[in-house]
């Protein structure tokens, strides 16, 4: 019988020659050594792989190095081919450029077996400059953090409140799964521009019975220029960046909750839950496009997502054009009178 490995570390990497180096040497240095690590390069154009490929000997038959067969836009379909290649009884996703703790694997994992868990979530960690010169601790989520290993809920409908109450980070790197668990239940992650990592989130928090939220903290997110959110675009181009998961996470969440009897017996958290999906990347829909004109928005969407919305390309283009264009508006009046009341 195959000795597979207790934990996969699974790291999605592009042009990280920078940084990929440190994040394989918090690896090593792991109190817990029963681990494999799983790069998948998305084509990168610089030495990354070469920086890899230096410490295949290192990790002694431990390190493998996947490539992708051409780039994917984003860490989705890295990290599920990721998953397919790995073999540990947990998995732990880590970004190319970020670290971890030296007992970060011994503490996931020792809580992960001692409570018996689908999920180890972490609530908070550490925040640092890319030169790792400024760090410190950081949450993402509202509202009130566990001092101590505390089981979420299973009640679907309070998961579904505190979702929407934002009380939770859907960031791959938060969480510690067993990875039966995301087979059994083929949570993996859908292929769009941005929001991959709250969907996959929410198909977590569907399905987990054994949902563990901890303090610990043990992972370094490093703040790079490297982001997909932060790669700079035109006005176009970031329109659609933010009308994609409209488009194609909602269709995605749909999927997922179809899966689940508890939305056939409850629509108002399905309705709920799409509403304040939609809601969120409107906003930030809404403040992408205001310096963009009416036949720019129109054109762009139509060039885009034509193809998606099939015979309906063009009423669906220009509906979702003229919802932004009322929406500016609006924003514009809504401003026109907080200036209005300062004045008083």
């Amino acid at each position: 019988m195959a000795n597979y490995p207790a934990v996969s570390v699974i790291i999605p990497m592009f042009n990280a020659e920078r940084f990929i180096a440190e994040c394989l040497e918090s690896l090593l240095v792991q109190t817990f050594q029963d681990f494999e690590v799983v790069v998948v390069n998305d084509c990168s154009t610089d030495k990354s792989c070469a920086v890899v490929e230096n410490y295949l000997h290192k990790f002694n038959g431990r390190l493998t190095l996947s490539r992708m067969e051409k780039n994917s836009g984003s860490g989705a379909a890295p990290r599920n081919k990721g998953m397919n290649l790995s073999r540990g009884e947990f998995v732990f996703f880590m970004d190319a450029d970020d670290l971890i703790t030296p007992t970060a694997l011994k503490e996931m994992y020792s809580l992960a077996e001692n409570y018996n868990v689908d999920v180890v979530y972490c609530e908070k960690y550490y925040r640092a400059s890319a030169d790792l010169s400024e760090i410190y601790i950081f949450s993402e989520q509202k509202g009130r953090l566990v001092n101590e290993p505390t089981f979420e809920t299973e009640d679907l409908a309070e998961r579904i409140n505190e979702i929407i109450a934002g009380k939770f980070h859907g960031v791959p790197w938060s969480k510690f799964v067993r990875r039966d668990f995301l087979i059994e239940h083929e949570i993996f992650f859908p292929h769009v521009k941005i929001s991959e990592d709250e969907l996959w989130t929410y198909g977590l928090l569907f399905c987990a019975k054994k949902f563990l939220r901890v303090p610990n903290v043990i992972y370094v997110f490093r703040q790079t220029e490297n982001s997909i959110s932060r790669i700079e675009r035109t006005p176009s181009q970031t329109i659609n960046f933010w009308i994609n998961p409209l488009i194609k996470g909602l269709k995605t969440l749909d999927n997922l909750m179809n899966k689940t009897d508890f939305f056939k017996q409850n629509p108002q958290y399905r309705c709920a839950l799409l509403e304040n999906f939609v809601h969120t990347r409107l906003s930030c829909l809404f403040e992408a496009s205001r310096k963009t004109k009416m036949p720019a928005i129109y054109g762009a969407i139509k060039e885009e997502f034509g193809e998606i919305f099939g015979e309906h390309d063009v009423l669906l283009s220009i509906l979702l054009a003229d919802l932004i264009e009322q929406q500016k508006i609006f924003m514009r009046l809504q401003e026109r009178i907080t200036e209005l009341e300062k004045t008083k």
